[in-house]
């Protein structure tokens, strides 16, 4: 047996998941200098001073899960700001969540629900209304986002706006107005989510420092989904360079806890190629290193080819010179060899963004430069072929979780079957990854797409899709990882625990290929590992966890309702077989109750929930 230098750190005991197939399964791991040396041959590597030895003690291992489309950057700079309704069970749990935050939230400051939910996952199965939001918060101003077709805002979000009966209807937006001409707080986007955008906007920043502390919070709570690596689609009111000074800074620090690709998002209609041409000269794909670089250009490239995904409002008739500004700024990218990604809902628009990359291919072969779809939802098999043919890859994210009840409706269940599909990408051959678009559509959990992607179903439990267009969980699996990859040309670097990749891995709660399917929505990490470092670590792992990070600002949602996950540990009581009533049973979380349930929560839960009614036991009897 040879015996290797000693490794800096050694796992064993666990049930390892490569997505090797020359080694699918493996009970240990060796790492080194932030790579995987050894797989199932622990044994030959020596045990120097420095070497961490980890028993994963039996616990089911994957590969780190890398989301191909969200939006962190953006994301980090308010995610401190934001109170979550991911995963929250019911609207009056969502409702309850807003009045506490708006008498925590001080004056000046907003309250903002900015997407990730949908009233399908709510148990009452609708939205909140106007009436609802003014009484939860009356004098504090809200913000809620709904997919990218509304906003509500309550009276106090109005008047923080400047929105009266006097202010005109903007370009791509409508303001509801009531029987006295008044807004009613309604903001409708039609056709496009313009006025959702410039209306958030209009809030206030946090400063630097804790724009620094809120985009450590959010990695944070990525690696505690998982997640080890994330490619970031820009965004609107993303400038470059100006707004990727923080995750920059946080770079240079050491201090990212996740990998981050970022293509740069055009700001300025009509001046889009002046943009291109400038970030031209002031950076490339590549550069960087493995923790933070750029990958090239998008989600957006020319504002006229923007097809926004509202399935409540019909498809949008793009403006006829979409192709000669799109033309421009492709041929630029691919002349100076920029890989490029393009946000495209519609068949029929994609139909359009293809002739010109045809066009543009005839003078600049585009193979070669992973350039690729977003979404891509009713995608034909005419138009994937012209993908294939091209070089080019698709991006699927499980907006349609969220939004496939909405399809339906407009569109047919048939219809919806393909939304998208999926398993003739595969099988053409097209790249494919997997990710979210969070945050402002869908949730960031990616254990939501994988429960989509391998049921069909939405969260409200809809069934999307046929056996035919459903992954194995294991296929599923791997878009979320080798898939993932390739959008920032990265294969053979992530996605498999494999000798000389990087070691980027996590430890799941629960056997990912082996629970039922409503608990895949449930798993998330005990440990994450990036790059052979520990960046998350709870339950039995907790010894091995980074020392805590302090909230800020004081009166952040984030530091008594955390990230995703319902205000109620339900998840954890029904993983333990306590039977949970609707009423859930317990409403205070205060230190010293006696329902069963509630005796699962860990010192750090008991923390995190502790006051969450304003203290006192308002507990439900049994």
């Amino acid at each position: 047996m040879k015996i290797h230098e000693p490794a800096d750190l050694i796992l064993f005991n666990g049930k390892i998941s490569t997505l090797d197939p020359q080694y699918p399964n493996a009970s240990n791991l060796a790492i080194s200098g932030g790579k995987i040396v050894g797989v199932d041959d622990a044994e030959e590597y020596r045990r120097g001073p420095n070497t961490r030895v980890i028993d994963l003690q039996g616990r089911r291992v994957i590969p780190g899960l890398n989301d191909s489309h969200l939006h962190v950057i953006r994301g980090g700079l308010n995610y401190n700001m934001e109170l979550r309704w991911d995963g929250v069970p019911s609207l009056a749990d969502a409702l309850r969540m807003l009045k506490e935050q708006a008498q925590r939230t001080p004056p000046g400051q907003w309250v903002r629900v900015v997407g990730g939910w949908s009233e399908f996952q709510f148990a009452e199965r609708r939205m909140p209304t106007l009436e609802e939001i003014n009484t939860a918060a009356p004098d504090t101003p809200v913000f809620i986002l709904h997919l990218y077709c509304r906003a509500l805002l309550n009276q106090a979000a109005l008047r923080a706006c400047g929105y009266t009966k006097d202010t005109p209807n903007p370009p791509g937006g409508e303001i509801q107005r009531g029987a006295n001409g008044e807004p009613t707080g309604l903001l409708i986007a039609r056709p496009n989510a313009t006025i959702l955008y410039a209306t958030l906007a209009k809030g206030p920043k946090l400063p630097p420092e804790h724009q620094m502390n809120s985009t450590r919070h959010f990695m944070r709570e990525l690696n505690r989904l998982g997640l080890t690596s994330i490619i970031d689609a820009g965004g609107g009111f993303q400038n470059y360079p100006e707004d990727y000074a923080i995750i920059d800074e946080l770079h240079q620090r050491g201090e990212l806890t996740l990998r981050i690709a970022y293509n740069l998002f055009t700001q300025k209609p009509k001046e889009e190629k002046q943009d291109f041409a400038r970030w031209i000269k002031m950076t490339g794909p590549g550069k960087g290193d493995d923790y933070f670089r750029c990958n090239g250009a998008g989600e957006m490239l020319v504002f006229s080819a923007a097809d926004f995904e509202d399935f409540l409002e019909p498809r949008p008739d793009l403006p006829s010179g979409l192709e000669a500004e799109l033309k421009e700024v492709v041929s630029l990218l691919a002349a100076n060899r920029w890989p490029f990604r393009l946000h495209a809902t519609y068949d029929e628009s994609i139909t359009r963004f293809l002739n010109v990359f045809e066009e543009v291919n005839k003078d600049t072969p585009l193979k070669g430069l992973n350039w690729f779809f977003d979404h891509c939802e009713t995608v034909s098999d005419k138009n994937m072929e012209r993908i294939k043919a091209l070089g080019g890859g698709i991006a699927v994210q499980h907006r349609m979780a969220y939004q496939g009840e909405y399809f339906i409706e407009r569109y047919g269940k048939q219809a919806a079957e393909r939304t998208p599909p999926i398993r003739k990408m595969l099988d053409l051959g097209i790249p494919v990854g997997a990710g979210t678009d969070a945050t402002r559509v869908a949730s960031y959990n990616p254990w939501v797409s994988l429960y989509w992607l391998s049921t069909g179903k939405t969260v409200g439990g809809v069934s999307l899709y046929p056996d035919k267009n459903c992954l194995s969980r294991e296929e599923a699996l791997r878009l979320y990882t080798q898939g993932s990859s390739w959008f920032s040309s990265e294969s053979g670097k992530k996605g498999a625990l494999r000798a000389g990749q990087l070691a980027d891995l996590v430890v799941l709660t629960d056997d990912y290929f082996s629970v039922a399917d409503e608990q895949i929505k449930d798993i998330e990490s005990v440990l994450t590992i990036v790059g052979g470092k520990v960046v998350h670590a709870v339950e039995e792992f907790s010894p091995l966890a980074p020392p805590p990070i302090p909230v800020l600002p004081e009166w952040s949602p984030v530091k008594v309702f955390g990230g995703y996950g319902a205000p109620l540990d339900i998840r954890k009581a029904a993983r333990a077989g306590v039977p949970v009533p609707h009423e859930h049973n317990c409403s205070c979380h205060a230190h010293g109750c006696s329902h069963a349930w509630h005796q699962l929560l860990s010192a750090a839960e008991e923390s995190r929930y502790s006051g969450f009614w304003g203290g006192g036991c308002e507990c439900f009897a049994f």
